[in-house]
């Protein structure tokens, strides 16, 4: 493996304090109107954040995006004028982390970037517009030599809550057209001697929507691409972040050089706020790939990820409070790149005398994370619904715990034994009085520990209510326990969980949702003459119109977080 690369974008949300923050990119609204403190700032923080990865073993950096560094004539006034301030800046910020600390710099952007006039401008013709593309990256690639190369995503765009007028939208509908795009793209690359890393992540829009998991979909977007410029970056499973997922079987299919992304800061696990160690899963990545050619390189993602109000800063927290993420920075740079196992990891970390208590912490968080976070029995099953892998966790989402009925539902369908997936939630709880022990023993944050119990207590109700009986003393019990939550961890102390409760009885019967899953999920990749005829087509076509008669019947969450449930149907 040559390239270790790690997210750098924690040092711009310095002082970006807002209730639910969108970590999938640099908030460049915000720094539009920073002043030259808040730059002197943001300066600082990368140094830190430079040095300490550097010394962690990383030599590149991802940074966002080409959006923002990359004029056009008929950029409007305003977004012409950050694009000039942007740049300046940033050609400072590539000094720093090229000429200081000699890392390797990738630019992150979507497929496509544009503004009102830019679009009003250049049409829709698909040509006209992949032309204009490749041109903001040629000028991009030539402006900014300190680029090693540009981390490309075809398959989301920005979401709902961005108000800039430079903005990403989905461009590429199709394998082929994918495919066209890098073919336009790589001689440029070639010829300036730079890396096009193509992402193959997507939500699930279009029919270039199952690109992370359906072999057919990747090989046709792969179709004699060839160039040793050409990278193929993927999430180590066939959805997001999660646990539960097997390696994606995409590693040993591609023959092209390939990097497998990792998430540090884990969004769907508290994003730093308890710990959730990845240490076990890199070890076992590790040994399944070993039989895969051409890996050529680790993707850490240490802050980039989510929509949520957690709210630590990776590389930059006083008093050792970004502790759980750098411990999963290490275990994926001592893995990969030094081939060391966790124990000898921790004890590099925290020395011999700690280390058996902090490897016993994190034992027991992991038994946490896969016993009560997650429902086991429902993480393990294999699921589609149209272009995506239904996620191991659906009564979860970011910062939010859902108790309500039609979750119930929906949970209970997928649960043949609830007597188990309780025992296994209740015995991991039991742990909680021990791992306070342990974090005081092994000088690490005891309040993080104990805000994991109070959280996952909460969890743990859930639980209860999804699988037994509804009892209105266990529905007291859960709101009593959300007023202590909020007590216990008031906001101004605690970014925590929202805990979103109503009992009010959902209207579909469970015979109803039962035959509506059935329908609509499946259990194998591959599509059913089902879905091609009903899921894939007529579906899309039910939800349009039932959202033009019926704009608010979906919850707030699913409208307006990220780039809203409505993808999920194009």
């Amino acid at each position: 493996m040559e390239i270790f690369l790690i997210d750098a974008i924690g040092p711009f949300f310095r002082g970006y304090d807002h209730q639910r923050v969108n970590w999938s990119k640099i908030p460049f609204p915000h720094l539009a109107g920073a002043d030259e403190t808040q730059w002197a700032q943001i300066e600082t923080d990368l140094r830190h954040f430079a040095r300490d990865v550097a010394a962690q073993g990383y030599n590149s950096v991802t940074l966002d995006d080409l959006a923002h560094l990359a004029p056009h004539l008929l950029h409007e006034p305003e977004a012409a004028a950050q694009i000039a301030l942007f740049r300046g800046k940033f050609r400072c910020l590539f000094d720093i982390l090229h000429e200081e600390f000699g890392l390797k710099i990738y630019l992150t952007t979507d497929v496509l970037p544009m503004t009102p006039a830019v679009a009003a401008g250049i049409g829709d013709h698909p040509r006209v517009l992949e032309n204009y593309y490749r041109d903001l990256v040629c000028g991009v690639l030539d402006d900014f030599p300190q680029l090693a190369g540009l981390i490309v995503r075809i398959g989301e765009s920005d979401g709902h809550d961005v108000s800039d007028p430079l903005r990403t939208q989905l461009h590429l509908t199709s394998a082929k057209e994918t495919n066209q795009l890098l073919k336009l793209l790589l001689p440029e690359f070639e010829k300036r001697g730079k890396n096009l890393i193509l992402r193959t992540w997507t939500v699930g829009a279009h029919r270039i929507g199952d690109l992370i998991w359906h072999s057919g979909t990747l090989a046709e977007t792969l179709k004699d691409v060839d160039s040793p410029n050409f990278i193929v970056s993927m999430k180590h499973g066939e959805s997001d972040f999660f646990r539960y997922l097997p390696l994606n079987r995409a590693f040993f299919q591609v023959p092209h050089k390939k990097i497998i992304e990792l998430q540090a800061r884990r969004e769907y696990e508290g994003a730093g706020e308890y710990p959730s160690f990845i240490g076990r899963d890199c070890e076992r990545f590790s040994r399944e790939l070993a039989t895969a050619k051409n890996i050529v390189g680790v993707s850490v993602w240490c802050q980039t990820g989510g929509w949520h109000r957690f709210g630590r800063l990776a590389f930059l927290e006083a008093e050792n409070r970004d502790v759980w993420i750098r411990l999963n920075t290490l275990a994926a740079i001592g893995v990969f790149k030094y081939g060391k196992s966790v124990e000898t990891i921790i004890e590099d970390y925290s020395g011999p005398e700690r280390a058996p208590a902090v490897l016993e912490l994190l034992r027991h968080s992991d038994t946490q994370i896969l016993e009560l976070l997650y429902i086991e029995e429902f993480a393990r099953q294999k699921l589609f619904f149209r272009r995506v892998r239904v996620p191991p966790m659906v009564h979860m989402y970011w910062d939010c715990i859902f108790i309500n009925h039609g979750v119930r539902k929906i949970v209970s369908h997928f649960i043949t034994d609830p007597e188990r997936a309780l025992r296994g939630g209740e015995a991991a709880a039991e742990l909680f009085p021990r791992m306070i022990q342990l974090a005081r023993e092994a000088e690490l944050p005891v309040d993080d520990i104990e805000h994991m119990r109070d959280a996952f207590g909460m969890i743990l109700l859930a639980r209860r209510y999804y699988l037994l009986p509804f009892d209105e003393t266990l529905a007291e019990q859960i709101r009593a326990a959300k007023r202590h939550y909020k007590q216990r961890w008031p906001k101004e102390i605690r970014q925590r969980y929202r805990v979103k409760i109503s009992f009010v009885p959902f209207k579909l019967k469970r015979r109803t949702i039962a035959w509506m899953i059935s329908l609509m999920v499946r259990k194998k990749r591959g599509y059913r003459l089902l879905d091609r005829f009903f899921t894939l087509s007529l579906l899309s076509f039910i939800y349009r119109i039932f959202r033009t008669r019926a704009p608010q019947a979906l919850p707030k969450f699913m409208r307006e977080s990220a780039m809203g449930v409505d993808v999920l149907f194009k």
